[in-house]
Parts: structure tokens; C-alpha cells; sequence
């Protein structure tokens, strides 16, 4: 079957964004690592990811003229970024960076050290920093929660903020190859996504599309269906794959449902767990995208043509499915199958018991001895079932039993509140040393205080729930030997400080009193480059440490720094030849 080309032409989606408004951030030719719309853990990719060589300190320059709206440092996420606003109503974003421009970098240093953190989000007037297009705006790097070294660079509405797919814009970027195809996934949606494993299918790339290996016609033992896709993009010359731009799905050459990924608010990206089949994936399953709008999702990345995309089978005829999936480009790949429903492989399907579940869109309450759930409407994208097990802790400081609510393989959109009734009177001087803890995969804790009999503490994620009393101080690494350390050679310090429940939550460094600023990009490791703050001499460092229940660890050392002047090189001894006789 192929897909009449005045429907595709009547249907195709490409918003007119200006072209050639703006340029290339970088100073050598847009190599993608990562494109809009890649699936990432609980989010799409909002931006471009541009390789910089494998190297840190490459100019980046501003993509259009304007003024520098935003600066902020975010350790864990965009490291240091700048925002530009441009006049026509766009602005573009800037990210893992290393220093800015030397005039910015001063200002954000300054203020860095007024509000005594390294973390600050700065917002400025347009006169403050304006940019011309092509202008020196910082160095790229490697700062915050990037892999390794490249420029993250987003467009966004300026007034909404809703981030714009940038390869609408005509970078510069050659794209000429079609999305890849792998493996098409059936639901039986007379239930839901969530309490089943889907019908998988590898295909088969031919003349006229892709179509599935075997069998020629699928026999349905269900009347409801939806449909899913693995499916991948490579830009011309690149081995790199990237998300797919739109999916659509067609039933007996009619349009009925489909995704597009060109605009994506940040308040919404966390919906991408609905465009995927979200348990199949934590279970060890690659990133299927549904080519139906879960019941929960209320994101922008669906378009509903005839309908939500799970289809009817009302009859037991042979229907033509298709599947028009494109890259930014407009490249087109297309997925081409049978199936028919088969009323006899039904009979067999019957039988299946209803338990109970978290119905998507209502409020939904758990009680159990001693544990108590709150789930808000809106948390849930399909029905999601109650599993729930009560285990005896085993650990010294355990003051409750294990709770297990489902696991991680179930999606939430919002948090949920655990609440948990201790199993032993708490002393005094422990209740201010409370931790709510989940497991499962990771680790997440709340400081939690007593009240009425019970802790309560928020989470976005299902688990093991346990209450646990935390006396243990934080652990700080020293920065060297001996009662003065003598830090001449050295570039910079590093702290490593590390807690029985993970990372700490406060750090804080003093020089002869006054803050030090230590940068903290990848999480655990906090580091102070030597610059003008520290004069040679000796000098007091005091490091305090806290973690989520308050305990602290504090220690002084004095350092010395003096010029470094390095060893001469050793001299090679030269043997003397013996003269012959």
C-alpha cells in the first residue's frame, strides 16, 4: 500500500520560522551530538548539542544581536548559561559554558560573592549587556550535568518560553537521510499500556517501505489498538542517532492521529514518559513512541486528526495500517502493514481479573497499618495497579517497617505523599534527625519531623519507603599533610565530602573568615582554583559540611602558598668512553 501524496501534502506540518535569522554559536561547522526532541531520562532534549572537537575553551558567540537577558550557574544541569533576547521576539540559550566574556564574568564573580554561593541565577535590564550578532560571549565547556565537553544551544519564545525546534531555522545543518525504522509495538488498550507487555514486530526496510518480517497479516485477538515505534535519525554524514521529528498513523489510507516535536514548554517536558512506553523501558526495553495520546497526557506533542489513535476493530475485515515517520527535514520513512481482528484467538484472552488500580484523572488514597499515600489527580498517565508489600527493617537505625508502593516502573507526573507512623517511641534528641527514605532504582531522602505520630515527605517516584534516624555525620577529605599544608604547587583544591545517605546538602568554605567561592559542577566534588582572593602567605581554611539532617562536620587547616619555582631538571650522566689500548 502507499500513502496517496495529497494526503501527506494536506497534512504535512512545518511552521514558518525565520530563516537565516540566526547563525551558527560556534566558530567551526554545527556537528550534532544530540537534536530536539531526543528521548532523554523523564524529558525530551529541548536544544542542539554541538560538538566542540572533544575540546573545552572554544569561542562561542552570540546567534543574533540583542541583549543578555539571563545568567545563571546551575550545578547538576546547565552548569553556567547565558540567555540572550533578541527584538523579534526569540531568544536563544547558551549552555555548559566555561568563563564568560571578561566584562560578564567580573559582574557574575562579584555577585557570587555578595550573595556567598556558586550557584546564582542573574537577570539584567536590556542596556546592561547588549550583544551584537556574531559577538564573543563566552568560552564552551563542560560545566554542569554534561557527559562531556560541547555547546548545549536552545531557541525559545521569549515571552512564553516555549523552546523552538532550532533545525526549523536553517543552521546550516545537511540532512538528507530518511529516519530509521526498527521495531513496530501493538497494545491491547481494552486495558492498560501499564499492566501489559507489547506485541513486538522487527522490520524489514524494502522498495516501498518498511514492513513487517512476518506474518503478512496480523491476527488481533483484541478490538482495541494502538501502536508504537523504535525509531532513530541520522544527519547526513553522521553516525550519531537522533530523535525523530513526527510520526503519523494512517488506517486504510485515512489520517487518524499523530506526534510532531517542534515546540516543547519546560513545564511539560516531563510528559515525554506518556510518548513512551515508560515501564517497558525501566524494565530493560529500548524507547517505543506511541503514536496515541495516553489517557493522562494533557502535553502539546499529540495532534488528534480523526481521533486519539487507539483504533476500533468492529468488524473482522483486513485493514491497511502506515506510518509516516519524519525527520526535521522533512525526510520520510514509512512503516506499511495488515491486521484484522480475529474473534476466535479472543475467546482465549478472556478471564482476567481486575485489581486495584490508580484510575488516571481521579484522586486516589492508600491505608495500610502504619503507611498512608496520598496520590493527586493528574499523577498517572494510564490506570496504574496497586501493588503493595510490608517488609521488617533490618538495619540498626531503622525506626519503621519497609513499605513498598509499586516500583519504579511506574510513571508519575506528579509527587506523591508518603506518610509513615514510626514503630517505636523517637527520644528527643532524635526527632530532628528523622530521613524518609525511598529505594529502588536510586535513592531519594526527605528530613522529616514528627508530628501527631507521623512523618510525611514528598516523591515523585514509587518504591520502598522506610523511616530512618540519621546521627552520622557528613565525611570531608583533608587537602593534604601535616599541621601546615604547604599547597605551592598546587593549581587548586578539591573536596570530595561524602554522607551515609548520599550527597551532602550544604558546603560552605572560608578564608581567614570570608567566603571562598568553590565551584560545585559535577555534584560531589567541590574545587577552588588559586586566584587573586588567595595571596601567598599562610592563611586559615575552614570547610563546613551538612547533610539533609542537620549534622554538620567542620575542620580548619593553615595553608601555605608561596611561588612555586619547579626543580631544575636533573642532569643526565654522561659515561666516558674507556680509550682503547
Amino acid at each position: 500500500m502507499v500513502i496517496s501524496g495529497q494526503v501527506l501534502s494536506q497534512t504535512s506540518y512545518r511552521p514558518s520560522y525565520p530563516k537565516d535569522y540566526f547563525r551558527n554559536p560556534m566558530s567551526i561547522p554545527i556537528d550534532l551530538s544530540a537534536n530536539f526532541g531526543e528521548l532523554r531520562k523523564n524529558h525530551w532534549h529541548m536544544g542542539l548539542d554541538i560538538r566542540t572537537n572533544q575540546k573545552e575553551n572554544l569561542p562561542v558567540h552570540a546567534a543574533a544581536g540583542g541583549y543578555i537577558a539571563q545568567v545563571g550557574i546551575r550545578p547538576q544541569s546547565f552548569g553556567r548559561f547565558i540567555v540572550i533576547n533578541h527584538p523579534n521576539g526569540l531568544s536563544t540559550l547558551y549552555a555548559h559554558l566555561n568563563d564568560f566574556y571578561p566584562a560578564l564574568e567580573e559582574y557574575v564573580t562579584a555577585k557570587q560573592y555578595e550573595q556567598e554561593s556558586w550557584a546564582v541565577e542573574l537577570r539584567f535590564q536590556p542596556g546592561q549587556f547588549p550583544v551584537s550578532r556574531g559577538e564573543f560571549i563566552a568560552f564552551s565547556g563542560n560545566t554542569g550535568g554534561s557527559q562531556g565537553p560541547h555547546l548545549h544551544f536552545e531557541i525559545m519564545d521569549t515571552k512564553s518560553e516555549k523552546r523552538l525546534n532550532p533545525l526549523l531555522f536553517n543552521l546550516g545543518v545537511k540532512d538528507n537521510v530518511p529516519p530509521t525504522v526498527v521495531k513496530l509495538a501493538l497494545y491491547d488498550r481494552s486495558r492498560s499500556v501499564h499492566t501489559q507487555s507489547p506485541i513486538l514486530f522487527n522490520l524489514k526496510n524494502t522498495d516501498s517501505g518498511y514492513v513487517v518480517v512476518r506474518p503478512a497479516i496480523t491476527e488481533l485477538p483484541f478490538r482495541r489498538v494502538s501502536f508504537a515505534i523504535q525509531a532513530t535519525d541520522r544527519l547526513s554524514g553522521s553516525t550519531n542517532p537522533n530523535g525523530i521529528f513526527s510520526a503519523k498513523l494512517y488506517v486504510d489510507e485515512e489520517l487518524q492521529s499523530g506526534f510532531i516535536i517542534d515546540s516543547i514548554d519546560y513545564n511539560e517536558t516531563l510528559y515525554m514518559n506518556a510518548h513512551i512506553d515508560y515501564s517497558y523501558k525501566e524494565n530493560g526495553g529500548v524507547y517505543l513512541q506511541q503514536l496515541s495520546r495516553m489517557p493522562g497526557d494533557k502535553g502539546s506533542a499529540y495532534h488528534n486528526y480523526k481521533n486519539d489513535g487507539v483504533i476500533e476493530l468492529s468488524d473482522t475485515s483486513i485493514h491497511d495500517v502506515s506510518i509516516d515517520v519524519r525527520d526535521a527535514h522533512g525526510n520520510s520513512s514509512v512503516v506499511l502493514f495488515r491486521m484484522r481482528y480475529n474473534d476466535s484467538l479472543a475467546a482465549r484472552e478472556q478471564g482476567r481479573e481486575p485489581r486495584e488500580s490508580i484510575v488516571t484523572g481521579k484522586n486516589y488514597e492508600l491505608d495500610r497499618l502504619d503507611f498512608h499515600v496520598s496520590i493527586p489527580e493528574g499523577s498517572v498517565y494510564d490506570d496504574v495497579p496497586v501493588h503493595y508489600f510490608r517488609t521488617r527493617g533490618t538495619q540498626s537505625n531503622a525506626v519503621s517497617d519497609i513499605h513498598q508502593l509499586n516500583d519504579h516502573s511506574f510513571p508519575l507526573h506528579k509527587d506523591i505523599t508518603v506518610s509513615i507512623r514510626p514503630d517505636r517511641n523517637i527520644p528527643e534528641e532524635w526527632k530532628d534527625k528523622l530521613i524518609l527514605q525511598r529505594t529502588g532504582k536510586g535513592s531519594t531522602v526527605r528530613h522529616v519531623r514528627l508530628e501527631n505520630g507521623w512523618v510525611k515527605g514528598n516523591f515523585d517516584e514509587f518504591g520502598k519507603f522506610q523511616l530512618l534516624v540519621d546521627l552520622i555525620a557528613p565525611q570531608l577529605n583533608e587537602p593534604g599533610r601535616g599541621d601546615t599544608v604547604n599547597l605551592s604547587s598546587s593549581t587548586r583544591i578539591m573536596f570530595t565530602p561524602s554522607d551515609n545517605f548520599g550527597i551532602v546538602k550544604k558546603f560552605r568554605a572560608e578564608l581567614d573568615g570570608k567566603w571562598l567561592r568553590f565551584t560545585n559542577d559535577k555534584s560531589r566534588n567541590w574545587i577552588y582554583r588559586f586566584d587573586d582572593r588567595w595571596s601567598y602567605g599562610i592563611h586559615e581554611l575552614k570547610v563546613t559540611v551538612e547533610d539533609h539532617a542537620g549534622n554538620i562536620t567542620s575542620k580548619s587547616w593553615w595553608i601555605r602558598r608561596e611561588p612555586y619555582t619547579p626543580p631544575p631538571p636533573k642532569k643526565k650522566s654522561v659515561k666516558k668512553k674507556k680509550k682503547g689500548k
